[in-house]
């Protein structure tokens, strides 16, 4: 009896894993034909925090066109340089369509660290040169003309960073001090990219894998239906992607095999039961 009962577990474990990932994918709503950037701080965020995400977002069907805007090269023991090409790798893995969809910024003002935040405004100048360049002219300051952006999602850390690291917590205030900037005066106007954030979880649900999908589809569903009583938009209130097998192991090999500089003892639990490694779900900001 618990030689069965051993064996049943595993078995029921993964056809209920299957079956949620396979509902989620066909009732949950999702991002179509949209111009999207992951913003992250290091080389190996995209893979060990977004990768549920970034295999769901750039599947072919969904005509997304997905970017990364990483803002430092994860330099902090000399591998800057390795570790941008292992970015590159990883992102390959994941699923996005050439190396000129990356960019790693290298600059003073972002180092990587365990003990230093970066400026919100400096953040923002980034982003507003490389997603709203012609924000600040002259003419298009004034109220009668409609705020632009050439992104339409920015999907990025929430205020908790999921780690708690400084960079990862920088990079929310940084978009959303992006956004308040290009959204000063144009109080008509709809904001032109929609910010998506990761939900932070405690401890315990950050360490028990695809036994938190269930979890996550319960609070999702509650969110959903709490948001289906407001007035109703066009985009989802949040997103929820949970990866199947085969996208779990994607998301595992573009970390253990894209970013091995980084694979240290410590992060082989974290990909091995990490609930980041199987399931996203995010939460659109409000930008006032």
């Amino acid at each position: 009896m618990q030689l069965y009962l051993a064996l049943a577990v595993p078995i029921l474990l993964g056809t209920a894993w299957l079956y949620i990932a396979q509902i989620t994918r066909a009732s949950l709503p999702s991002l179509r034909n949209k111009r999207i950037c992951l913003l992250i701080a290091h080389p190996d965020d995209e893979a060990m925090f977004f990768s549920p995400a970034v295999l769901a977002l750039t599947n072919r069907e969904l005509g997304n066109h997905v970017k990364i805007l990483c803002l430092s090269s994860g330099d902090a023991d000399g591998l800057g340089e390795i570790r941008k090409k292992e970015l590159a790798a990883s992102a390959s893995m994941l699923g996005l369509r050439s190396p000129s969809d990356i960019l790693v910024i290298e600059d003073p003002k972002f180092p990587d660290s365990m003990t230093t935040s970066w400026s919100a405004t400096s953040i923002a100048q980034i982003l507003s040169s490389a997603f709203s360049p012609t924000a600040n002219s002259s003419s298009k300051k004034s109220s009668s003309f409609a705020p632009s952006a050439i992104i339409d999602v920015l999907l990025t850390f929430d205020a908790n960073g999921i780690s708690s690291h400084p960079n990862h917590i920088s990079l929310y205030s940084g978009a959303r001090h992006w956004l308040s900037s290009l959204m000063a005066g144009k109080s008509g106007w709809k904001c032109p990219v929609d910010v998506y954030t990761l939900t932070t979880t405690n401890i315990l649900r950050k360490y028990i894998g695809i036994l938190d999908a269930p979890v996550t589809m319960l609070l999702a569903g509650w969110r959903a239906a709490g948001m289906s009583k407001r007035k109703k938009r066009d985009e989802p209130p949040s997103l929820l992607y949970i990866s199947d097998f085969t996208q779990w192991r994607r998301g595992q090999s573009a970390m253990v095999e894209g970013h091995k500089s980084q694979m240290r003892w410590f992060r082989w639990g974290w990909v091995g039961v990490g609930r980041y490694m199987v399931v996203n779900d995010l939460r659109r900001e409000t930008i006032t």
